[in-house]
């Protein structure tokens, strides 16, 4: 293993813990704001955050920005609405899930997103691989473990990140589509600002919004805008230019089990048994439904 794989794997891993630990930050910001206002102020940070690699990205010219035609006005106006709509529709359900569930729960629901994307590519005709379908079904038993309770009911939290995980596939797939039309920081930067602006129009109409809410919510906030959205992001873009695809996706997964580490250590939250059993079984299909693909792409 090189220098360049471990530096990438590291960046990767630290991209995971981040991204593990916002579940608690944005569970502790549901004490003192609505889910619409933390949203609204998170991804407005989070775009500012991303503006300096705006602003480098148009001073670099590369032999591809020459070749390829750039977008029309249609596409980055469609394509920024709808990923910014499908991303504020994704985060809202989350944020609100949050309520009503915990962060570890949340972290292993939300990242079965893996796992639906090749399967909502049956819409478009992409027959997912056996890999794909294994892991599903193991996700599904880890599931079934970790939120159906013996009364075959599901908590309106669990639920809730459930269908944003739907939200969260979709937008991964409306980027596959994207990213070979328009720059990629420039398209992060789109859909944060598409995202604050919807929030922050939820928030003024179904929240009440007030300054010292906000002041008591800041460190949640500022972790979710800065850490999660702007450092997060930029690490990530800069650590999967150089990693092994297994290894991004073995460490990116991660991230849940850093959402119940975070939710056991800073909030108190416990799994039972019958859910650590579930998360184990979710994450392990995670892993197989992506790592099944990568193995099938090198034979």
């Amino acid at each position: 293993m090189n220098a360049t794989t471990v530096k990438s794997d590291v960046l990767l891993l630290t991209t995971a813990i981040i991204w593990g630990f916002a579940f608690v930050a944005q569970r502790v910001g549901m004490d003192y704001v609505g889910p619409f206002t933390f949203n609204g102020i998170r991804f407005a940070i989070g775009s500012l955050s991303l503006l300096p690699l705006v602003l480098m990205s148009r001073k670099q010219r590369t032999a591809a920005n020459h070749i390829l035609p750039r977008p029309g006005l249609k596409t980055i106006l469609f394509g920024g609405g709808a990923l910014g709509l499908t991303l504020f529709a994704g985060a809202s359900l989350q944020q609100i899930g949050l309520v009503f569930t915990t962060a570890g729960k949340a972290g292993f629901i939300t990242g079965l997103y893996v796992i639906i994307v090749p399967i909502l590519g049956l819409i478009w005709r992409q027959q997912p691989g056996i890999g794909t379908w294994i892991g599903a079904f193991l996700a599904a038993i880890g599931l079934y473990l970790l939120s159906i309770t013996e009364k075959f009911t599901i908590e309106l939290g669990d639920l809730l990140v459930l269908i944003g995980a739907f939200f969260w596939a979709a937008h991964v797939l409306i980027i596959g589509w994207l990213s070979p039309r328009i720059n990629s920081i420039k398209l992060a930067f789109s859909q944060y600002v598409v995202c604050s602006i919807l929030s922050l129009a939820a928030a003024s109409i179904i929240e009440v919004i007030t300054l010292s809410s906000i002041f008591q919510a800041a460190i949640p906030i500022l972790y979710g805008g800065l850490l999660s959205v702007g450092i997060a992001y930029t690490l990530q873009v800069v650590a999967q230019r150089d990693a092994h695809p297994a290894h991004a996706a073995i460490l990116l997964s991660l991230e849940a089990v850093f959402a119940a580490i975070g939710g056991w250590l800073i909030l108190g939250e416990i799994i039972s048994p019958r859910g650590l059993v579930g998360c184990g079984l979710m994450l392990f299909g995670m892993l197989l439904s992506q790592l099944w693909s990568l193995v099938g792409k090198k034979s």
